[in-house]
């Protein structure tokens, strides 16, 4: 039977840390950061599949971090597979970076550090792996950590279907069938593993993708701060700003743009959220990376159609 934790259950301004308790509980020791504060979500439930456990993963916009003094104080030793279901996350680790879009996958170790990156609403499902059990198959997956696998490739299709399968299955089987469905589960995730291995052959767009979603989580993580530059969040990255803008015109936008629709983004959001209603207008505005309040009214009722104070008065309770 599944165990299911909720933040619905925590006062609003414990979600934060209860939500850091619940995935720290559910998998290892990790550093959880979020913009939401007391607006943060989260619902995670567990099934155990043998030597496996599978967990849905439900929630908001976050960073998550495993720390070299996390590792030092545990003794985990799993691979942790990453199935995209709904909105896409960012992985980092051993100096690679990839984006798990829904109907993909990509793996990471807990025996060395690595971030996690959500910058909107996902829902992911995470298989914890003892390492022994993956090794008994394959040997050297620390050369595909952060590495995406998606529906291109045969065998990786096979095993993204069949982890749907399983992880759509987990609350309905008895133990004995959830262990043998989690080997099979790992034979052909394995499989999948060897052919990566053997090929070395990656998606030309997945180092572009990933540095976009870096881009991205760079900006939202700095929007409070009204010196964010182009100049630099290219430092930052170790990129040219025009290779910046070259990035954000895949999705047909720019680095000004893209900084003035998140904040203005989080505005709309804190405006009408009924916790914040105490706060005055221009607070808010300058909390998020404005410093003139003219041109954030202007922008706000060009983008939503109706003036900041219109907005928040609509909003029930407004």
């Amino acid at each position: 039977m599944a165990i299911a934790l909720s933040t619905d259950s925590a006062p609003p301004h414990r979600k934060l840390a209860f939500w850091q308790d619940i995935v720290c509980d559910t998998f290892v020791q990790l550093d959880c950061r979020s913009d939401l504060g007391d607006d943060l979500h989260g619902t995670i439930s567990r099934s155990v599949l043998g030597e496996v456990s599978c967990t849905h993963v439900v929630s908001g916009a976050q960073r998550v971090y495993r720390t070299p003094s996390r590792i030092a104080r545990a003794r985990e030793d799993y691979v942790l597979i990453a199935l995209g279901r709904e909105g896409v996350g960012g992985v980092v680790q051993d100096g690679r970076e990839t984006v798990i879009q829904p109907g993909a996958f990509a793996l990471y170790d807990t025996t060395r550090p690595y971030e996690l990156l959500f910058d909107a609403d996902f829902h992911q499902t995470i298989f914890q792996i003892p390492r022994a059990a993956l090794q008994r198959r394959i040997a050297g997956t620390e050369a595909l950590t952060a590495i995406s696998f998606d529906r291109q490739r045969p065998l990786d299709r096979l095993a993204i279907d069949f982890l749907v399968s399983v992880a759509g299955l987990a609350d309905e089987v008895d133990a004995d069938t959830g262990a043998r469905l989690s080997e099979q589960a790992l034979d052909l995730v394995a499989m999948a593993l060897g052919e990566r291995l053997a090929t070395g052959r990656l998606a030309p767009s997945t180092h572009r993708a990933a540095l976009l979603y870096r881009l991205k989580a760079h900006i939202r993580a700095h929007l409070a701060d009204p010196e964010l530059s182009l100049g630099e969040t290219a430092a930052a990255l170790g990129i040219s700003p025009r290779y910046v803008n070259n990035l954000l015109a895949d999705e047909q936008t720019s680095f000004q743009r893209h900084v003035l629709s998140e904040r203005l983004a989080q505005c709309h959001r804190t405006l009408a959220a009924p916790a914040q209603a105490h706060r005055q207008i221009g607070e808010i505005a300058f909390a998020w990376g404005f410093n003139d309040l003219s041109h954030f009214g202007r922008a706000f009722r060009e983008h939503y159609g109706l003036s900041p104070r219109a907005w928040r008065a609509s909003r029930p309770g407004g």
